[in-house]
């Protein structure tokens, strides 16, 4: 790590201990097809390196209309208001940050009533078995949106929010609560244990409450659980003098305080209504309802896992770490040439999947964890 070099500690999902390089990157869909890529030193927010990576496809492609969809942090206002200033399309969650946020529990609450009543459009899918599931359910609505720091009317346009409910993300955050509930419960449990030796106990109430409150908060679970708890007094007589016989011993009585957690139990109300708002993300889009409705934006925002193989070719197949060069030129020109690699990769897969689906035959063994299976 250098001061002015690309290798810098930053934000990682790999290893946060690590330094690394960032590697900004748009791609072709469906091909999954890099078109432009920006090395970047590893210290730097997303937030602000989307525009850079969009002019430099606008470079090589030389045309507009485009849509471009990202994660949450392409939804950044600035980035938003650029695209539709240039008359390019975009679709990105919104972040749970800001307006957005504050805005949120109505839009669920909206979506809750729409459900209830049968109202939101449903989206449907075949999985891999052949059965159709259903892949969320969701409603829209359309709101203005004006660009940071400009009053003029040009700098407003038209946006769509889509409210869209997904069961599958909703079980997993049903799961993840679940888990949080009962790791809660065991340590509250285990705030005021029996008395017995090396074994702590809270004599304030005041400390107990402290400590409830704590563990509420680290497990996300406040006003879920309910706690109660009891004052124990304990009496001991001990006599302090000369002697086992002596005439001047006294009598002492020693009165010990703890207290103990008699009972935790659950919510079930408020869990049932906060199970009842899980799943829940709200997506922004500028995209005409007849270029883009809700269904196939939910469907299209559904295959960014292709930009994702992307950097798992990287990391996995042309195998980008570690790096054995050290000058920001020979760690940009590295990255850039690996591309040329994925570029290779991606074209002979989907060459590959066009003969098999041209054929209708299929291949055996490409799962390493079934070999019989066949693709």
């Amino acid at each position: 790590v250098t001061e002015g070099g690309l290798v810098q500690f930053g934000h990682s999902k790999d290893d946060p201990t690590r330094p690394q390089i960032k590697v900004m990157m748009g791609s072709l869909d469906p091909l999954g097809m890099p078109l432009a890529t920006d090395v970047l030193s590893g210290e730097r927010a997303d937030d602000g390196l989307y525009i850079p990576i969009i002019e430099r496809i606008w470079t090589g492609l030389k045309t507009t209309g485009l849509l471009f969809v990202g994660d949450c942090k392409m939804s950044a206002l600035d980035t938003r208001a650029y695209l539709a200033r240039h008359q390019d399309g975009y679709l990105s969650p919104l972040p749970l940050t800001g307006a957005t946020a504050e805005a949120m529990d109505a839009w669920i609450t909206a979506g809750v009533t729409q459900g209830e009543a049968g109202a939101l459009e449903q989206i449907w899918r075949t999985n891999d078995r052949g059965h159709e599931v259903l892949a969320a359910e969701g409603y829209e609505f359309e709101r203005t949106c004006h660009a940071p720091g400009d009053a003029a009317d040009a700098a407003a346009w038209h946006e769509r929010v889509l409210v869209v409910r997904s069961p599958m993300y909703a079980e997993q955050q049903a799961a993840g609560l679940e888990k949080r509930l009962c790791h809660a419960e065991t340590k509250l449990a285990a705030l005021t244990p029996p008395r017995g030796r090396g074994k702590r106990q809270i004599t304030d109430e005041a400390t107990l409450v402290e400590a409830i409150a704590l563990v509420l908060k680290e497990h996300r679970v406040d006003g879920l659980l309910s706690v109660t708890w009891e004052k124990q007094v304990e009496q001991t007589t001990q006599y302090v003098g000369r002697g086992r016989g002596s005439v001047h011993r006294e009598k002492r009585v020693i009165q010990k305080t703890r207290y103990h957690i008699t009972h935790i139990a659950r919510q079930e109300d408020k869990i049932a209504d906060l199970r009842q708002r899980f799943g829940w993300r709200a997506f922004g889009t500028n995209a005409a309802q007849k270029r883009l409705s809700l269904q196939d934006a939910v469907l299209c925002y559904r295959s960014e896992y292709r930009v994702e193989r992307i950097f798992n070719r990287l990391k996995s197949r042309v195998h980008i770490a570690p790096l054995f060069v050290k000058l920001n030129e020979q760690i940009e020109g590295l990255t850039y040439l690996l591309t040329l690699g994925v570029r290779v990769l991606t074209v002979t897969e989907f060459v590959l999947r066009r003969s098999l689906e041209t054929e209708q035959a299929t291949l055996a063994g490409l799962p390493p964890e079934n070999t019989h299976k066949r693709t």
